[in-house]
């Protein structure tokens, strides 16, 4: 698809799980890279992505991602913005983002599209006081000789959605990408944020994140159309859809689906659009 020609836009939202590989529990940006541009996209919303941060080398994934989309072609536009300071979890360096900081090492969501785009905003949302079980490589014993795997329980963290204006061949698209809390009742408080915050960005607007809510709960709570209905989680075997994309004004859907993406443990919503219908 050459997304050049203005005849078809093609969004896709994308969990990048820090470039992990849930198989070989690896991590790889270029591979990562590499998987978003095979999607073939004009406009990726990406969560769960590292910034500088040393446990995954102290690389710019989203930088990494933009030039694996470009490929041989012009430059993509791209902003990251963090939700916190420091590797998630850890005690020492965990910190909520009070803004971006391009030398910080950070943690949070990113938006590139191959377009210009006329301008970016962001939105901080509190924290909750819930933890979430996440397993890591290995496994450990207990004191009868059992193994089990080993468990983070990592706390909850500052979310943030970002915003951007973004000029296709079809006029303005205002796209937001947001993740938010693991938790269903904040995560629902926050997406009411998300939306009174969007009423003052150009229509139409697409939603693309990983709200953390499933099914039809977010496109009834925000009133927004869903323009991919699909199971993203977990990757293997989806059994609920956590990743949306929600449309409020005029989006006209071609073609939806959801695509695996390299050894994250969410699939990606990917849509073509026509804008006006």
């Amino acid at each position: 698809m050459d997304g050049s020609c203005g005849t078809t836009l093609r969004l896709a939202s994308v969990n990048a799980a820090s470039g992990l590989d849930r198989g070989t529990w690896r991590v790889s940006a270029e591979r990562l890279g590499d998987a978003v541009a095979g999607l073939d996209a004009d406009v990726v919303a990406v969560k769960e992505v590292d910034h500088l941060l040393p446990r995954t080398g102290g690389v710019d994934q989203t930088a990494v991602i933009a030039a694996a989309c470009a490929g041989t072609g012009p430059p993509w536009q791209y902003r990251f913005a963090a939700a916190v300071h420091g590797t998630p979890g850890h005690p020492q360096t965990f910190r909520s983002a009070a803004a971006t900081h391009e030398d910080e090492p950070s943690y949070g969501i990113a938006l590139l599209t191959r377009w210009d785009v006329e301008g970016w905003s962001e939105l901080r949302l509190a924290p909750g006081r819930a933890r979430l079980p996440v397993p890591l490589p290995g496994q450990q014993r207990n004191a009868a000789g059992r193994s089990s795997r080993r468990v983070l329980w990592a706390p909850d963290e500052q979310r943030v959605a970002l915003a951007g204006v973004v000029s296709t061949p079809q006029g303005p698209l205002s796209v937001v990408c947001t993740h938010l809390s693991f938790s269903p009742p904040l995560a629902v408080r926050q997406l009411r944020r998300v939306v009174a915050w969007t009423a003052a960005l150009p229509r139409p607007l697409v939603l693309l994140g990983d709200l953390n809510l499933p099914g039809p709960v977010a496109a009834s709570l925000t009133g927004w159309r869903r323009l991919v209905r699909g199971a993203t989680y977990p990757a293997a075997r989806p059994r609920l859809q956590l990743d949306h994309a929600l449309a409020d004004g005029d989006v006209g859907v071609l073609a939806a689906r959801t695509a695996t993406i390299g050894g994250s443990d969410h699939r990606a919503p990917v849509v073509d659009v026509r804008l006006g219908g």
